[in-house]
């Protein structure tokens, strides 16, 4: 149930997008010794695609750690974008800090510490793109604060949604991060408002794609 991708082909991706930004490798060595979880360059190039293909200048995301996933938003808002990081952990914000300073992006990103879910309530948006990263039972609520802050052909961007696998296990046998990724497919996939994909690269990504009610009406005029 670990292996999404087939190991052959994750190596042949990694190897074509494998990561040459020298703070980015740092950032890369610093989670594989200490066994964080970050979304890597596969995951992160993605991020930076979607960002910059829709012009992103103001990004949520619910969930940084030590700002992996942020490094690619600044890169992708350029100069006088905003990124705002969130972490419940004070020292891993001050990292995060430390690493995007380090990588000259400092400029672009806010800060917040807390939990994400409370932290975003005080940002109405519109945002570009907010990223889902978070405590997985937290995934239901998550999708519902971000829905009412995304522009309309702006993103949701959402980590770990086939969660290695265990999103087919029968509902008898999900835990509680389990049902909440569960949870927030069938939402995601169900939303009037949203276009969602998963991809199946790395842990699943769910691109959701806000959209307006007359989108999804068959009967609106063209």
């Amino acid at each position: 149930m670990e292996h999404i991708v087939d190991d052959d082909i994750e190596s042949y991706l990694g190897h074509l997008q494998r990561t040459r930004d020298p703070v980015l490798l740092e950032m890369e060595a610093r989670a594989a010794a200490s066994k964080f979880p970050i979304i890597g360059p596969l995951v992160g190039r993605l991020c930076q695609q979607v960002a910059q293909s829709i012009g992103a200048r103001d990004v949520f995301e619910m969930g940084s750690g030590f700002g992996y996933s942020t490094w690619w938003f600044a890169q992708a808002v350029g100069p006088g974008g905003r990124v705002v990081h969130t972490d419940g952990d004070a020292k891993k914000s001050a990292e995060a800090k430390s690493w995007i300073d380090k990588a000259g992006l400092g400029p672009r990103v806010h800060y917040e510490v807390g939990d994400a879910c409370e932290v975003i309530k005080k940002y109405p948006g519109p945002f570009d793109i907010v990223f889902i990263d978070i405590d997985k039972h937290a995934y239901p609520d998550a999708l519902e604060l971000a829905r009412s802050r995304v522009r309309v052909g702006g993103y949701i961007i959402c980590d770990n949604t086939l969660w290695s696998g265990k999103v087919v296990l029968p509902a008898s046998k999900q835990d509680a991060d389990t049902r909440g990724v569960t949870r927030f497919n069938k939402d995601a996939f169900g939303a009037a408002d949203l276009l969602t994909t998963i991809i199946p690269l790395r842990d699943g990504v769910a691109l959701c794609l806000k959209i307006s009610a007359a989108a999804r009406d068959p009967k609106r005029k063209r």
